[in-house]
C-alpha cells in the first residue's frame, strides 16, 4: 500500500479517482486534483513548502517532485506527464506538459503550456520554457517547436496513463 503521510499536523489531499502504486509515497503539504497517478516508487514530498497537482497528471515509475525551503514552491498543472526517473523540484509546469525520462526541471524553472523537456534534460534555475517547445540537453535549449504531433503525443500519453491505472484497480 502506498504511503500517504501527514507531516507537520497537514495531511495530502488528492481528488476523486486518483491512483497510487504500493510503493508510491506522498507526503504533507500536497494538493492533488482527480484522475491523477502516482507510480512505483515514486515520491512527491512536500515537507518543506507545498506542491499543488492538477488534474490528469501522472508522475510515473520513480520520478521525484519536492521544492525547496521558504523559497521555491512546485506547482504542476493539468494534463502533465512526468517521465520515470525525473526530478521536478520548486518549479512551475503549466498545462499539457511533458517531462521525459531522467529529465531534471531545477528551481523557479517555468515550463510553458504545450512544451516537452526532453528524456535526460537539465532545466537550470530561473529558465523559462518557450509554450508549444521542444528542449533537450544540458543544459536545455530550444530545438523547434513543438507542432501538432508532439501535442498529440502530450495529450495521449496524459489520456494512457489514466488508462493504465485502470488496468491496476481491477
Amino acid at each position: 500500500m502506498s504511503l500517504i503521510r501527514k507531516l507537520n499536523g497537514i495531511e495530502p489531499k488528492y481528488g476523486s479517482d486518483c491512483w497510487f502504486a504500493e510503493t508510491s509515497v506522498v507526503i504533507g503539504d500536497v494538493t492533488m486534483g482527480h484522475h491523477c497517478t502516482v507510480w512505483y516508487n515514486a515520491v512527491v514530498r512536500g515537507d518543506v513548502n507545498s506542491i499543488t497537482i492538477g488534474d490528469y497528471t501522472n508522475i510515473q515509475d520513480g520520478a521525484i517532485i519536492h521544492c525547496t525551503y521558504q523559497k521555491a514552491a512546485t506547482v504542476i498543472g493539468n494534463r502533465v506527464s512526468i517521465g520515470h526517473n525525473a526530478i521536478v523540484h520548486g518549479c512551475t509546469l503549466e498545462d499539457n506538459v511533458l517531462i521525459g525520462m531522467g529529465a531534471i526541471v531545477m528551481d523557479h524553472v517555468v515550463v510553458k503550456s504545450g512544451s516537452i523537456i526532453g528524456a535526460g534534460a537539465i532545466v537550470l534555475e530561473n529558465t523559462i520554457i518557450e509554450p508549444n517547445s521542444i528542449y533537450v540537453g544540458n543544459p536545455a535549449r530550444k530545438v523547434k517547436e513543438i507542432g501538432e504531433k508532439g501535442l498529440g503525443m502530450i495529450e495521449r500519453t496524459a489520456d494512457n496513463y489514466v488508462k493504465y491505472a485502470g488496468w491496476f484497480k481491477e
